[in-house]
């Protein structure tokens, strides 16, 4: 299966948008990505129109078992981040037409 990196976001853009160099293409990438994590590390939702969202939620300490051994652990309280995507993205991706 093929996957899309970083690089190969930059080099869309840098192709598709036009009028930047590849740095600064580069610059504009890491700037979204940063502005993205940064609100996230706030504890903040993200809303991209047409995509979807981006939620971090807050999950409580719980007792879990060690598949193996079956010993009782406790899994910490922590942050996880959930995205939800929108209507149109999953119309997309599933050859649907938008309405």
């Amino acid at each position: 299966m093929a996957k899309m990196t970083k690089a190969d976001i930059i080099e869309a853009v840098y192709e598709k948008v036009g009028g930047f160099s590849k740095k600064e293409a580069a610059e504009i990438v890491e700037t979204v990505f940063n502005t993205i994590k940064e609100t996230l590390e706030l504890g903040e939702k993200i809303k991209i129109s047409g995509f979807g969202n981006f939620v971090v939620r807050e999950k409580k300490a719980r007792i879990g078992r060690n598949p193996q051994t079956g010993e009782e652990i406790t899994i910490s309280a922590r942050r996880v981040l959930t995205f939800k995507p929108s209507q149109v993205l999953k119309s997309a991706l599933n050859g649907e037409p938008v309405s």
